[in-house]
């Protein structure tokens, strides 16, 4: 059993795992809601828009996980603004922020002469997490999944018919706002793990295995927390025998587990059919 047990006998690697599974639980709970409301884009647009955020905090001296908060939740109101406030589609407005704040980020990093390091911020740098990186990811997730596991009634209820949501007196506005501020949070826990880029894979591959698997929210919420914790774990144990970066690992389980979720699908309903 040493192979099972072995990687989890370093410090680091545990660190890499309990940070990882922290992050999970959030993750896990927002992808429900992400996938069912259609808003995929909206992870990756808040991940890759956090870069400027991280540089001019940088330059000023100010905490990088202060940066990157304020730069999400720039990124979330613009694009909850201008979508509520314009003709142009969802996806068109994600796509400009989000590259327009990406591209301003990599701007000023390249602007200036620092030790920074853009690769520990793109794809995360798990194996070198702080107690502080622990800390913080472990008030996230409980702000966050607090808040959802409250809630969850009612951002049920706006993702399947917002009409009735409004009508039914909840606020609906506050309820979209919150739950781009939750995104936000919940990149910022993950800054320091899965990074930037990667950090897309958490916040939607667990919640659509749950969808592929399920077909009642409670049980697609437990499924996806679930997928995601445990994918955290496998990808932290796997990239230590593979000789890999945990972060990317962790996103190939997931992949892996959507891919066979989807199999499952289809062949249960080949099944039906033939029944």
């Amino acid at each position: 059993m040493e192979w099972l047990t072995l990687p989890l006998s370093f410090p680091f690697m545990r660190d890499a795992a309990l940070i990882s599974v922290v992050v999970a639980f959030p993750a896990g709970l927002l992808s429900c809601f992400l996938v069912l409301r259609g808003w995929s884009l909206m992870g990756d647009a808040v991940s890759h828009a956090v870069l400027p955020g991280v540089v001019l905090a940088y330059v000023l001296g100010a905490p990088l996980i202060v940066g990157a908060f304020a730069a999400g939740m720039v990124c979330s109101l613009a694009s909850g603004y201008l979508q509520q406030n314009s003709r142009v589609k969802q996806d068109t407005v994600l796509g400009v922020v989000m590259s327009g704040m990406f591209g301003l980020g990599v701007v000023l990093y390249t602007s200036i002469s620092s030790d920074l390091h853009l690769d520990h911020i793109l794809f995360g740098n798990m194996l070198g997490v702080g107690p502080e990186d622990l800390r913080l990811a472990l008030v996230i997730a409980l702000v966050v999944g607090g808040a959802l596991v409250l809630k969850w009634r009612d951002f049920a209820l706006l993702a399947f018919d917002p009409v009735q949501a409004r009508v039914s007196g909840l606020r609906v506005t506050v309820l979209n706002y919150a739950m781009l501020a939750m995104i936000s949070m919940t990149v910022v826990a993950m800054l320091s793990s899965v990074g930037i880029i990667l950090a897309v894979a958490m916040l939607i591959a667990p919640g659509a295995v749950a969808f592929l698997v399920t077909r009642r929210l409670a049980a697609m919420l437990a499924v996806s927390v679930a997928v995601a914790g445990f994918g955290a774990l496998i990808g932290v144990w796997a990239s230590f025998w593979l000789d890999a970066a945990p972060a990317p690992t962790i996103v190939l389980v997931m992949t892996a587990a959507f891919v066979a979720a989807f199999l499952y699908r289809t062949a249960a309903s080949r099944r039906a059919a033939r029944a």
